[in-house]
């Protein structure tokens, strides 16, 4: 229920003690719809070391629905320098999807940053608090994301599914 739900933060901080997770973890939302391959992604993070988390980010190239979103700024080498969460002013149109690869050190940090008394509810808040400490890099990825969460979107995504299977 709204009463007793622990929002994505939280919910991650159940799976994570539930689980007993001491590896790697990948933590997909389950109302993005992309067409990059994880695989991908993963060689990729794993390039950057060992102690690295990893993000994918789409440019979603428009300021007004960057605002719905979490925004990344990053540096040469891809790692986030600035992350904002719904801004009124975007600095970029660079979105964090919510695609993220955790080493160990990092799960363990979902304890600390609740128990910091961080939102619980919004998973791109935890994002952008351990950006500030830990190295967290961007991986840009080209082709298609929608936020199936939001209804304009969710349409967008039928109707290019229903065209691709060959449906009217």
């Amino acid at each position: 229920s709204n009463e007793d739900r622990l929002g994505a933060v939280g919910d991650l901080r159940l799976a994570i003690e539930t689980v007993g997770f001491d590896e790697e973890l990948l933590v997909l939302a389950g109302d993005n719809l992309f067409d990059f391959g994880l695989g991908d992604l993963v060689s990729w993070w794993r390039a950057k070391g060992p102690a690295a988390s990893a993000v994918a980010l789409y440019d979603i190239g428009d300021v007004e629905l960057a605002t719905h979103y979490g925004i990344a700024e990053t540096d040469a080498d891809d790692r986030i320098v600035y992350f904002v969460e719904k801004p009124s002013d975007p600095p970029s149109t660079l979105a964090a999807t919510l695609v993220y690869l955790l080493p160990p050190e990092h799960v363990q940090l979902v304890d600390r940053y609740l128990g910091e008394g961080h939102g619980r509810d919004n998973a791109g808040s935890f994002l952008g608090w351990l950006a500030k400490r830990q190295p967290v890099y961007g991986y840009r990825f080209e082709g298609r994301w929608y936020d199936i969460g939001n209804r304009e979107q969710l349409l967008e995504a039928d109707n290019l599914m229903r065209l691709r299977a060959g449906l009217p």
